[in-house]
């Protein structure tokens, strides 16, 4: 069976990634027993500055892409009603605050020490478009901390350190140095890009050639 890495760069704060995490999902399932992936999660940042003052999320993009804020509330509508039939909750996506999302990405790196690091991504997708929480925020890190069964004694100690700093920045740094601008970016056994939260079919069908091309380069 072949086996394929699946390095996936993407910010808490970006709607498209937690689809196409949840698109993955569905190809991941379709392909069991077929090939065999594993994921890792690498941070990007959508706002960067940590003095930055959250702002409504509608005013904030509305400013960014030039585009009016019923344009941007129609845009968001479109993602919610994907995202709800993916079985993700984004009932919250409108009411939510631009937020910072550095520490919660040091806590994605903590978990994975854990075997937990994309129930933590996941957590603290939901926190964010599924309740508006401010993920930038120490209490609410450690509420999903603690969702996924983790020690939230134990996190906090790693918020009051330098712990994961330069893991993160050094994550940003690779993949802007590699040309990833945009998230989601999927990056398959260090060689192949699949930009975007692609369709599951065409998820698959990218695995599965992928897989052939990997084989055909390494034969048994």
């Amino acid at each position: 069976m072949s086996n394929l890495h699946i390095d996936i760069v993407s910010d808490i704060a970006c709607p498209w990634c937690a689809i196409g995490y949840a698109r993955l999902e569905q190809a991941m399932a379709s392909l069991a027993g077929e090939l065999e992936l594993d994921v890792e999660w690498h941070a990007f940042e959508l706002n960067p500055n940590p003095d930055s003052q959250p702002q409504p999320i509608l005013q904030a993009l509305s400013r960014k892409y030039g585009r009016s804020e019923a344009e941007m509330e129609a845009a968001q509508a479109n993602m919610i009603e994907i995202a709800t039939g993916l079985g993700l909750n984004f009932s919250k996506m409108q009411e939510r605050y631009t937020a910072n999302t550095f520490n919660g990405h040091r806590l994605v790196k903590w978990a994975a020490e854990q075997g937990k690091q994309t129930a933590m991504k996941q957590a603290l997708f939901d926190a964010y478009f599924g309740h508006a929480e401010n993920v930038g925020e120490t209490e609410v890190l450690l509420r999903c901390v603690e969702s996924v069964g983790l020690d939230a004694a134990a996190a906090r100690q790693v918020l009051e350190s330098d712990a994961y700093v330069e893991a993160v920045r050094s994550d940003e740094e690779r993949y802007q140095q590699a040309g990833v601008s945009s998230v989601p970016a999927f990056i398959v056994n260090d060689q192949y890009l699949i930009s975007g939260a692609q369709e599951a079919d065409y998820l698959v069908q990218a695995l599965r050639e992928i897989a052939q091309q990997n084989a055909a380069a390494n034969p048994a």
